[in-house]
């Protein structure tokens, strides 16, 4: 099995177009409250990382100088590129770059965004290290993540489904982890809001091999009345859904 970070580049390489167009990363209502929490100012320079195709940095270039999009997987960095053209923006960059050694300056960002992610990183210390390394003392990071409730059945089953959804995916963490390596980090939290989404199961399922969604489908058909009722797992107009939680942070680089 590859390292975590060789895996995202061949997953992300081959489903950079899906992410492009995906409902889910251009979510408006929540990109909206990324940019709430952010505050930000406009003499602001922002890092956005594992910026994926660039939803969050478009959100935020409206509000500040400038923004850095950084992502580990070249074709990503492309689609980017094709919807930068698309947008009426001259203050977005994307660089290939790696969140356990950004390629940055100490203290170059006033402000660092990580939406969907950080459950990618294979080693959080590391990663959390870099993002305090290269934010300006008083700087800002906002974190939008997939994240699990502070359930034993939830979280080991919910890491396991997206395990084979995405088999780069490292950990969903529980908000309180969160806070715990937040702190550890040196960082000061503000807020921490988990949030949920009910998702059909084709969010799972979507560009995934015959194989792992034999074995997604394996795990929710063996679900009893209980566990169905932690996932919320329904079915609606004959399609499955299930809860998908999340987590949104801010802290501060004190």
């Amino acid at each position: 099995m590859p390292k975590p970070e060789e895996a995202a580049r061949i997953i992300f390489g081959r489903r950079a177009s899906q992410y492009a167009a995906s409902a889910c990363h251009s979510d408006s209502d929540v990109l909206a409250r990324v940019v709430e929490l952010a505050s930000p100012e406009p003499h602001w320079t922002v890092l956005d990382v594992a910026t994926g195709t660039g939803h969050t940095a478009f959100a935020l270039a409206p509000h500040v100088a400038s923004v850095t999009g950084v992502d580990l997987t070249p074709e990503m960095i492309r689609e980017g590129e094709k919807l930068r053209l698309e947008r009426p923006l001259a203050n977005v960059e994307f660089r290939l770059g790696d969140v356990h050694d950004l390629p940055f300056p100490d203290q170059s960002f006033d402000l660092i965004t990580c939406r969907r992610g950080a459950h990618h990183f294979s080693d959080m210390g590391r990663a959390l290290a870099e993002m305090r390394r290269v934010l300006r003392p008083g700087g800002r990071l906002v974190i939008d993540d997939r994240s699990i409730p502070e359930d034993d059945f939830t979280d080991r089953c919910m890491n396991e489904l997206d395990r084979y959804h995405d088999e780069s995916h490292v950990r969903q963490c529980r908000p309180e982890e969160w806070r715990n390596m937040l702190e550890t980090a040196g960082f000061s939290v503000e807020r921490i809001e988990p949030y949920v989404i009910h998702r059909p199961l084709s969010s799972l399922t979507e560009g995934v091999s015959r194989e792992n969604v034999e074995k997604i489908r394996q795990i929710l058909d063996r679900l009893d009345k209980s566990q169905r009722e932690s996932l919320n797992l329904i079915e609606i107009n004959g399609v499955p859904h299930l809860n998908h939680w999340y987590v949104m942070i801010s802290a501060r680089n004190p």
